[in-house]
């Protein structure tokens, strides 16, 4: 094992929390902000990159910290060390509703594809780097842009996503069609491409966009339910500046008259 092995232990259902728990000079790595709660004797570090030892000095933590920040990610990330005698526990929160999945790369050939603001944390020494696409149409159209984020190493890495998580096992061959937003990660061998949704009125009106992400087997798919976007542009429409509801309806929303 080159990653520091972690355990850990999820809480929650629709909110939920990792509590990862680390034997003494073990380390986790995590995104800026997640941070719930942690022990006393657990020490917080702000590193260039991910830390993992594939970076190769300065100029390989400045070039990992620029891939980061292509993602739209922070220059920086942070690391808990234990620096104890005996276990200690560091707590890390997802951003909004949703599941948190533990990916054991050892068991993945090494390697994770997923959106870019999916990674939440992992043990040190996965490496967290970019994917850029290789097709033209799939950067454009593809939902997630030209990159996408990718976690390499033998340890545990964790990503959030929104809603219920469902995890799609494909044969060889076997395809799957995707809302682009819905994609949460895939393995490395699965082959992603983007597909027109067809007929011009599906397509204008059907309200689904105008392409499907197509994903083929062999391989492993996690797909969200409720997309971050898809959540945000709702909450964004309810607004009552923006013409949304002021109440839900009932008494409420007789009282509001008289706030006009």
């Amino acid at each position: 094992m080159n990653n520091h092995e972690i355990d850990f232990q999820l809480y929650g259902d629709d909110m939920q929390f990792v509590e990862v728990e680390l034997d003494p000079q073990e380390t986790v790595v995590a995104e800026g902000g997640s941070l719930m709660m942690m022990d006393s004797d657990i020490s917080m570090e702000t590193i260039f990159g991910d830390g993992s030892s594939n970076q190769g000095g300065l100029v390989g933590k400045l070039l990992g910290a620029g891939k980061r920040v292509i993602t739209g990610e922070s220059l920086f990330m942070t690391t808990f060390t234990n620096q104890g005698t005996g276990k200690k526990h560091v707590s890390f929160a997802s951003p909004y509703p949703g599941k948190i999945v533990p990916m054991d790369l050892s068991e993945l050939n090494g390697k994770i594809i997923c959106q870019k603001d999916a990674f939440l944390a992992a043990a040190k020494g996965v490496a967290v780097g970019v994917e850029f696409q290789r097709k033209m149409g799939t950067g454009f159209f593809g939902g997630e842009g030209f990159i996408m984020q990718k976690l390499e190493g033998d340890g545990m890495a964790f990503v959030h996503a929104g809603g219920t998580i469902h995890k799609r096992e494909l044969q060889p061959g076997e395809k799957l069609r995707v809302d682009t937003g819905c994609l949460v990660a895939m393995t490395g061998d699965v082959e992603y491409n983007i597909e027109y949704v067809g007929g011009i009125k599906t397509a204008l009106f059907g309200g689904e966009g105008i392409f499907f992400a197509t994903l083929s087997g062999p391989g492993t798919v996690w797909v969200q339910s409720l997309p971050f976007s898809r959540l945000a542009s709702k909450v964004f429409a309810a607004l009552p500046e923006k013409g949304g509801n002021k109440g839900e309806g009932g008494i409420g929303g007789v009282f509001d008259l008289f706030n006009k």
